[in-house]
């Protein structure tokens, strides 16, 4: 009986009062309160969880509705214009020079020349745009467009320091006019 009781004395006078007993006594305590748990609730449904698999493939898009790739098959449609509107180029292009600038020039003319060329929303964004911070001088190439629907096309027009990727969109009143300007270094 004495070790029985040496035993009883170690758990009571030492291992419950450090933290490491304590955390083993909590630790048996939580599997035991699961493992009490999990015998009362009885056998689980097997069909329940992962363990049921469908025989085929879970689609999301109707079989019959088409391709849904990433790659369209078809060309893209061809921008409209209005007679005797500027083509999407045109707009480019001239945006391009008057995005240029001259050396030596305001900001309230470089931002006067783009203003007819540009939605009110890049009006407002290139605002506070000093002109000499254009990166580029003069446009070396012809300019490269991307249709992408009746009403918005992307060009890109090589620069002697980068290019220039303006998105054009049509206006009601106005033809096409630039909404986006991004410049990107080569």
């Amino acid at each position: 009986m004495t070790a029985m009781r040496r035993a009883l004395e170690f758990l009571f006078t030492r291992a419950l009062r450090s933290r490491l007993g304590v955390a083993v006594v909590i630790a048996v305590l939580i599997f035991g309160v699961i493992g009490a748990a999990r015998l009362v609730s009885g056998p689980s449904d097997p069909a329940d969880g992962l363990s049921n698999r469908p025989d085929r493939p879970i689609t999301t898009v109707d079989p019959t509705a088409g391709d849904d790739g990433v790659r369209a098959t078809e060309a893209p449609p061809s921008p409209v214009t209005a007679a005797g509107a500027r083509t999407p180029e045109q707009t480019a292009d001239r945006f391009a020079k008057a995005w240029l600038g001259r050396p030596g020039m305001a900001a309230e003319q470089w931002q006067a020349g783009l203003r007819p060329l540009s939605t009110p929303a890049l009006t407002e964004k290139l605002s506070g745009v000093d002109p000499g911070a254009v990166p580029a001088q003069e446009v070396t190439g012809p300019p490269e467009v991307r249709a992408r629907t009746q009403t918005f096309v992307e060009v890109l027009l090589p620069l002697d320091s980068g290019r220039l990727r303006l998105e054009l969109v049509a206006a009601a009143d106005d033809g096409w006019l630039v909404d986006v300007v991004d410049w990107e270094r080569q």
